[in-house]
Formats: structure tokens, sequence, C-alpha cells
């Protein structure tokens, strides 16, 4: 399984040369089985050149997973090249909510005054899962959804194939429970023994205090996760739209001083853009 990060900021796309290294896409990740299938997982602003990348490949059998509907997680979306391909064969996946909102949610980003190409118009072939079961595959790889803890809801997910595991929670608020979200202890439970956790870090504990029921987790909060879940290696996600690169770097490496203080053998790192992970 290979996982590539083509946007990892929160809210709102960002530029500037204080965002060079981390970027300023919001989310959108990709996913590469073994059976040769792609994942798309949100359709923030990332997603436009992920799109690019797969008609310059003519990989234009995708499949999409959403992780909720705000619109930094689908603004994306009408940018996505492989829409106006005819050829190309895109399979919403009914998560996480049920196909019809799906297909809704998808076509109010394209409908006026919002852009300017119907959604009617576009030339993709696009079926539509009706269900979000607790557990299915897309070729090799299995994937589990769980209710993250968000405004409006949502779902993240856990990808595992040959054993190896990645568990993407994204939006998800550990220090306050939304409507339909888990406690802590099932998020630990979700992700125990992960080789990759990727995870909604958006505040530092003073910033939290602010934006509190926001959706978004505190860093430190996310670091305990890890470290009872005893996972491998920990992605701070979502970062902050005024987050700097040093800022980042800052927050990195507490987290790093952390793990090395306590003898866990978890590897930490900011998800930048462009970051590849091999499972």
């Amino acid at each position: 399984m290979q996982i590539t990060c083509w946007g990892s900021r929160g809210s709102i796309p960002v530029s500037g040369k204080a965002y060079l290294k981390y970027g300023g896409d919001t989310t959108s990740l990709e996913i590469r089985t073994k059976s040769g299938d792609i994942i798309a997982v949100d359709a923030g602003t990332g997603i436009r050149r992920f799109g690019k990348r797969l008609v310059e490949e003519n990989a234009l059998a995708i499949n999409f997973l959403f992780t909720h509907a705000h619109w930094d997680h689908l603004m994306g979306f009408p940018f996505f090249k492989p829409l106006y391909f005819k050829d190309a064969k895109l399979l919403m996946h009914g998560c996480p909510f049920h196909s019809q909102f799906v297909e809704s949610i998808l076509s109010t980003v394209m409908a006026p005054p919002n852009f300017p190409v119907k959604y009617a118009d576009v030339k993709a072939q696009m079926t539509y899962e009706k269900d979000c079961p607790q557990e299915f595959k897309i070729g090799s790889v299995s994937v589990i959804p769980i209710p993250i803890s968000h405004p409006n809801g949502g779902s993240g997910y856990k990808f595992i194939e040959d054993g190896k595991s990645f568990v993407f929670l994204t939006d998800n608020e550990l220090g306050y429970r939304h409507a339909g979200g888990r406690r802590f202890n099932e998020y630990v439970e979700f992700a125990a023994g992960a080789d990759l956790l990727i995870h909604d870090s958006e505040y530092t504990p003073d910033e939290y205090q602010t934006f509190i029921e926001w959706g978004h987790s505190v860093y430190t909060d996310v670091l305990r996760l890890a470290e009872k879940a005893k996972v491998k290696k920990l992605g701070l996600f979502h970062i902050n739209q005024e987050r700097t690169d040093d800022q980042m770097d800052d927050m990195v490496s507490t987290c790093r001083q952390y793990l090395d203080d306590n003898g866990l053998q978890i590897e930490c790192v900011g998800v930048a853009t462009d970051m590849r992970f091999e499972l």
C-alpha cells in the first residue's frame, strides 16, 4: 500500500514563502493498492494536481471516499481533470453518508453560481454505492470506517493490506465528543498497532482554548493517542491555515522530544504535500 499526500492544510488553502515546506493545498490523499486499485480520499484543492497526474498516466479508474462534507474537503472536486474524460470511471463509495447525499453535495459544489460547468455535463462515468458497510474491500485493501468527532459528522478510515494498517482520522476532535463521535479510548482501540496513523493536529494547547468544539484536535492529545495505541508512525495533519513551516517544525520537534524522553519507538512527521508513505 502506497499513500501519497496531495494536500494537508486545514480549512482554507494558503500560499506564500512561509508555507513552502508543508504546502498550502487542502485535504487530498491518494492510496495505491497491491491489486492496482486507486483510492482518492477527499477532494480538497490538492486533488487538482492529483487529477493531472492520473490523466498523464491514463489511470482513469478511481475509487472515491470522503471523510465529511465541509468545503475544504470538497472545493477541489470541480478541478479534478478525470471528471471531463468520457473514459474515466469513478466509483463513489457511500461513506460517510448515504449515496444520495454524496451525489447531492458534489452536484451542489458545481451548481450555479458556484461553478460555470454543470454537474450534469461531467463526462466521466460515475457510479454511486448505496451504503457505508462496517467493513468492505477495495481490491486487496480492507476498509473499516469509524465516525469522527466533528460538527455535522463524518468518517475516519482504517485501510488494511497484507497485515499492514493505515489509519486516517482528520477533522477529529479528541478533546470534545460531538454527536455521533466516539470516546477517546475507542479511537485508541481503532488505531491500535497501526503502522501509520495520520491525525488532525490543528491546535496547540493555548490555541485550543479559543476553539473548543470547532472539531479539531490539540497535537498533544494526538501524541497521547499515538502513545496509547502503540502506533509505529504518526503523521500530524490538517495543518492550521496560519501555521508557518517553522512553527510546524517546532511542533514536530516537540513531539519527537517527548517520544525520545519517554523511550517510545514512534516516528513522528508533519505531513507535507507530496509526502509518500510505503506500507
